[in-house]
């Protein structure tokens, strides 16, 4: 709920303020918005008695996938007041930053659910949350600059960063949906076995 106050504050900053802005800024306030929401969303999957309803008789794709029906519609909502609240003229294409935004969403929960299958965290929102905005910090300055994930509109490599986008988000719901399978075994990784 917070994340998506902060990124409806983010978004509605040049209305709030009746600020002149130009696409580049737009785009970055969207962008800032969804990852707002985003750090929301990885709180998504905690559940403090996780160890307790792991006995109960409704496997965790169905426990899961309720909790993401609860959310995706008003998450679609939350997304087209955030694109409305941003002024027309500097509105970037609306496609390719729902784009960006539909992958970072997903990125969170799909985290997320990979930490619930592997490790005994209750809670692992908060892990999520500190791992995603490194992420958002850390990709701008260390990725090279053909494989730049945040050009401006008028970029050359516009199109081929939103490819990459199209890759995040289909990676993300895939290890998503793979996560929230029940293991035929509990099997962990060496790494996550004493945590």
């Amino acid at each position: 709920m917070t994340g998506a106050v902060l990124g409806l504050l983010l978004a509605g900053m040049p209305r709030l303020f009746s600020l002149r802005l130009d696409t580049g800024a737009g785009l970055n306030l969207l962008r800032a918005a969804a990852l707002a929401f985003a750090l929301g969303l990885a709180f998504l999957l905690d559940d403090p008695a996780r160890h307790i309803t792991a006995a109960v008789p409704t496997r965790r794709p169905v426990r899961v996938g309720l909790r993401v029906a609860l959310v995706a519609p008003s998450a679609v909502l939350w997304w087209t007041a955030a694109l409305f609240l941003i002024p027309e003229q500097a509105r970037p294409p609306v496609g390719a930053v729902t784009l960006e935004a539909a992958a970072t969403a997903l990125l969170a929960p799909a985290a997320a659910a990979v930490m619930v299958r592997f490790t005994n965290r209750a809670e692992p929102g908060g892990v999520v949350c500190v791992g995603l905005l490194t992420m958002a910090v850390l990709a701008p300055l260390l990725l090279p600059d053909r494989w730049t994930l945040f050009p401006a509109p008028s970029d050359p490599r516009w199109d081929g960063a939103h490819q990459a986008w199209a890759v995040v988000l289909v990676t993300a719901a895939l290890a998503g949906a793979w996560s929230c399978a029940e293991p035929l075994r509990t099997w962990r990784p060496a790494v996550f076995a004493h945590r």
